[in-house]
């Protein structure tokens, strides 16, 4: 069956994580995504491990079921291969900064000259309406500039820390896709493209502010910023290893003291009401870590299941992999690459009770498309052959 995007055509000019990570969503969708790189290729493909050159996992990950081109887009010849993609596209998406694009002829003008329908999506590091306009951002900058390794170091009372993932570039490559299928939708009511701006910085400021705003969020403002819990919370420690667990609400701390044959606890100043709670919520957390701290981690599993109280045992990445609930759910995906072997995957974690995506194909190796895309532009043989020699495409053959 084919996907919810089924038909819908991209062209995609990004690299590194945040776009190809939109893209390849947008790809298991079921839309057609046409990457384009340079003959150097996306510096993805060189981060390893990796069984061959430039075929590294992060490549591998991201760049599933698109079809891959390398072209020269400083070259007249290939800036014509890109002309005929813009024409028959519906979505072009990048995220170098815009001034960049300008000076390849691409801007957002230029483009909507050409095709007046497109959407055209940058994500980049700051909105050009604002000071910062232009400049260059990558995860780690905008992770520090939006207070990610401030809060994670327990608002600085520790060295500050990112946060172990390519968190600002995922979560932004999210809001991108949200933007590109609510584009498509908004062009099927106007008939219009248009151009959108997704960028990172007012991203991941949006997803910090939304919870840590707090007093500041009034005018004066009543109190400081920071959501209590959330700078409170904590893995907790057994007898044999660590749990997470989570006692929330008045029914659960109801059970929980009942089981632990306290219930007169629930009288307690500090249990009495939610607002009691969140107020007090640092001691409560220092008491239910020296009350789990006595018996190991089958025990309070089986505790808090008992009394259903939400709880998880604290996995490392190499658990995921053998997760009961992630192999019955079909969360993995045995592929064979054509040159890389067996490859284990994740698909996208959606699922559909009609139009699901069918099974994507292998992230492609450099220029492994070249010749079939241009073929579909209607160049032939000896025209791709006269593209490969002047240097405006590669097909990744030498």
């Amino acid at each position: 069956m084919s996907g919810p995007l089924d038909g819908v055509k991209i062209l995609d000019l990004t690299t590194v994580v945040m776009g190809p990570f939109a893209t390849q969503i947008l790809a298991e969708l079921g839309a057609e995504v046409i990457k384009v790189e340079p003959f150097s290729g996306d510096n993805m493909r060189d981060v390893g491990p990796m069984a061959n050159p430039q075929m590294g996992h992060l490549h591998l990950h991201l760049n599933r079921g698109k079809k891959g081109i390398a072209v020269d887009l400083k070259h007249s010849s290939g800036k014509t291969v890109i002309e005929k993609l813009i024409l028959r596209s519906d979505i072009l998406i990048y995220n170098v900064r815009p001034k960049a694009m300008a000076r390849l002829g691409l801007s957002y003008e230029e483009v909507s000259a050409l095709n007046p329908n497109i959407i055209y999506v940058g994500a980049y590091g700051y909105s050009e309406k604002g000071p910062r306009a232009g400049r260059a951002a990558y995860d780690d900058l905008i992770q520090g500039s939006t207070g990610v390794p401030w809060l994670v170091s327990k608002e600085g009372r520790e060295t500050p820390r990112y946060v172990p993932l390519n968190f600002a570039d995922r979560v932004t490559g999210l809001h991108a896709v949200y933007a590109v299928t609510a584009a498509l939708y908004q062009r099927e009511k106007s008939g219009r493209g248009q151009s959108i701006e997704v960028p990172m910085f007012e991203a991941i400021s949006h997803f910090v502010l939304g919870d840590h705003m707090a007093g500041l969020s009034f005018r004066p403002p009543i109190g400081p910023s920071g959501y209590e819990r959330l700078k409170h919370r904590r893995v907790y420690e057994t007898k044999n290893g660590f749990i997470c667990a989570l006692v929330y609400n008045e029914a659960q701390w109801t059970r929980f003291w009942a089981a632990m044959n306290q219930p007169e606890m629930m009288s307690d100043f500090k249990f009495i009401t939610h607002a009691a709670r969140a107020q007090n919520i640092g001691e409560i957390y220092d008491l239910l870590s020296v009350i789990i701290k006595e018996q190991d981690t089958e025990y309070w599993m089986n505790f808090f299941q008992n009394v259903d109280v939400p709880v998880a045992k604290m996995n490392t990445v190499d658990d995921l992999l053998s997760d009961e609930h992630l192999l019955e759910t079909g969360f993995f995906i045995n592929e064979q690459h054509p040159t890389e072997g067996g490859l284990y995957a994740t698909k996208t974690p959606s699922n559909w009770s009609e139009s699901s995506p069918e099974r994507v194909t292998p992230a492609p190796s450099l220029g492994q498309h070249t010749r079939e895309v241009l073929r579909n532009l209607s160049y032939n043989d000896v025209e791709i052959d006269r593209l490969i020699k002047a240097g405006a495409v590669s097909d990744g053959a030498a």
